[in-house]
């Protein structure tokens, strides 16, 4: 599963809300090649679909996301995740609140911290980072922390964009140690932006490169690529 999709989403939305509301949703399609690629990998299911929301108010911003894999015989694989940024003042930092929680191998996680965010003056490009506190339920030392750091870059007349987060978390008792890492880098070309194509094609194209590490009960680095496809409403 894709723990994260474009949690990035809810990281550039928290730079946009600070001058300006903005809201967008989007629903995406992978095609997985880890079960190509890896023997530890051979039963991941080949397809995910991801659907993502982000809305600014005057009080922050709200962003969710639901992953599902799927098998021949249907859904293999659930997760969700959905994170809250207030903000009452001026500034570039907002509180974070966050659950995270899926099925089958998922633990349910609440958050919470702080997000730091920059961005240029005509939003192409930007970074967040947030430190949490994180609480595992059912893990026997719940209390934890998470880094999530996320960002974005548009080029090209923002025919193309690259954006990416990683998490690195603690979780002890696992199989193989106490941190685990995730990162989703993913490169999109929009084809909407390109001349002779209308303007509400908002059909982008583009690939995600998982890079896991001691992730999901498996033991040691893992680099899987997808292929991708996106819709923006």
């Amino acid at each position: 599963m894709r723990n994260g999709a474009l949690k990035i989403c809810v990281f550039a939305g928290c730079m946009l809300v600070f001058c300006c509301g903005t809201e967008a949703q989007n629903v995406q399609i992978h095609y997985d090649t880890g079960s190509a690629l890896y023997r530890e990998y051979e039963d991941r299911p080949l397809i995910t679909t991801t659907v993502e929301m982000f809305r600014t108010d005057r009080w922050g911003s709200t962003f969710f996301f639901v992953d599902m894999d799927y098998r021949s015989a249907g859904i293999a694989a659930a997760y969700w995740e959905i994170a809250r940024e207030l903000k009452f003042w001026q500034g570039n930092v907002s509180m974070h609140v966050e659950y995270n929680g899926g099925t089958p191998y998922v633990k349910n996680a609440f958050l919470l911290g702080t997000t730091y965010a920059r961005n240029n003056a005509d939003f192409t490009q930007g970074f967040a980072f947030t430190p949490m506190y994180k609480f595992i339920q059912t893990l026997h030392s719940p209390h934890q922390f998470q880094l999530t750091g996320t960002w974005y870059m548009y080029f090209a007349a923002r025919k193309f964009s690259f954006t990416g987060f990683a998490d690195w978390w603690r979780e002890p008792g696992g199989d193989f140690g106490d941190f685990v890492l995730l990162a989703e880098p993913q490169g999109w070309m929009h084809l909407n932006r390109f001349r002779g194509v209308d303007g509400l094609f908002n059909l982008s194209i583009g690939s995600e490169l998982e890079v896991s590490y001691d992730f999901a009960g498996r033991d040691g680095l893992f680099l899987i690529p997808t292929l991708a496809l996106r819709w923006d409403f």
